[in-house]
């Protein structure tokens, strides 16, 4: 690694330049407070123009729900806990009855969005999926489908013998209002084959995320660390979301957050803890000069560290989450109301605003 002066390296990050890999990896090195310190600065560089000028003091947050439609896969990720084959008793696809369920209580509290994602199901054909959509945009208009990550529709391509950018344009057509960045973990080969070999590459989760901003989708991008990774490595990923946001512009925000190890077949000796995210997180935000969002990840981090997360330039609280399965399988369980989403930011000293996908404020 090139040797970076201190001062210089601060003097670009507080006038909003963009800084390298080599800048990053200094910086990562840096103590953790005036890491987070600069974050923070360039947190608030990033939404000084939002919301009419008010960007710095506001921070945002969603009201959806986790659909996980089955949990039926064929790619037996090694940090997955959530999974089952068909032979499992405990496997399932929900049926829409039991969506509407779940999309009736949504409604009830107020929420406007779904996260909806499945296992690689095997045997699901094309027209469940295009039905399902149109059945939810009909009946919930006013809630917004975030479906679908990249892997699934790269399993959707190869199982359909369709090409991507059909698939993504009928799904589109049919109801998809955006697309979550699951599925990226770390955008590096060598860690996505240790960890999730039958999965889609780097370049394949690349592709679908251009696809899919060239048809008018919007995603946000993501990152699981703290298992098999080095610091490097997670310098590279970020590299390429930035690289992709340049080519195709399309990211509304950054997700990071730390692997949860229990349940899962893949284990690591020192689980990651506070600080590395509070760490990494505040780096992601430096580096990401082209993603205006950041969000806390209190669902694995606690409300309390997610609290913390927002002076380490994270302007977004995430979700209330009404439910949430996969993660919650690996042994972490923390859940909050929207009351407690808006006590927490206002007692770190901000504004509480509800958003949508988007990003723009509903109340």
């Amino acid at each position: 690694m090139v040797s970076v002066n201190r001062d210089a390296l601060t003097e670009r990050i507080l006038a909003r330049e963009r800084i390298s890999a080599d800048d990053a990896f200094e910086l990562y090195h840096w103590p953790l407070e005036e890491l987070g310190a600069l974050a923070n600065a360039r947190r608030d560089l990033a939404k000084a123009k939002s919301y009419g000028g008010r960007g710095r003091e506001i921070v945002t947050y969603i009201v959806d729900r986790n659909i996980n439609y089955t949990n039926v896969c064929n790619v037996y990720c090694k940090f997955c806990a959530f999974y089952r084959t068909e032979r499992d008793e405990d496997h399932y696809v929900l049926s829409f009855e039991q969506i509407d369920q779940k999309l009736d209580e949504l409604s009830a509290a107020g929420g406007v969005q779904i996260l909806m994602q499945g296992g690689h199901h095997p045997k699901l054909p094309f027209q469940w999926y295009i039905d399902l959509l149109q059945h939810i945009r009909k009946k919930y208009p006013h809630i917004n489908i975030h479906g679908f990550s990249p892997p699934e529709f790269q399993h959707f391509a190869e199982t359909f013998g369709m090409p991507l950018r059909e698939v993504i344009s009928q799904f589109k057509k049919a109801g998809l209002g955006s697309i979550p960045g699951g599925g990226g973990e770390i955008l590096v080969d060598r860690v996505r084959q240790k960890i999730s070999p039958l999965k889609i590459n780097s370049d394949q989760w690349l592709q679908v995320m251009q696809v899919a901003h060239e048809l008018g989708l919007k995603s946000s991008a993501t990152m699981m660390f703290g298992h098999v990774e080095t610091i490097e490595e997670r310098i590279e990923h970020l590299r390429r979301i930035r690289d992709q946001q340049d080519r195709s512009g399309g990211f509304t925000a950054f997700i990071c957050w730390t692997f949860q190890p229990q349940h899962t077949v893949l284990k690591v000796k020192h689980p990651t803890g506070v600080s590395e995210y509070l760490r990494t997180q505040a780096l992601a935000r430096i580096f990401l000069d082209n993603i205006e969002n950041v969000q806390s990840s209190w669902v694995t981090q606690g409300p309390g560290i997610g609290q913390i997360a927002l002076r380490y330039g994270a302007n977004d609280f995430g979700s209330v989450m009404m439910e949430e399965n996969v993660v919650s399988s690996a042994g972490t369980t923390f859940r909050l109301n929207a009351a407690e989403i808006e006590s927490l930011i206002k007692d770190a000293g901000y504004e509480a605003r509800r958003r949508n996908n988007w990003y723009e404020l509903l109340n």
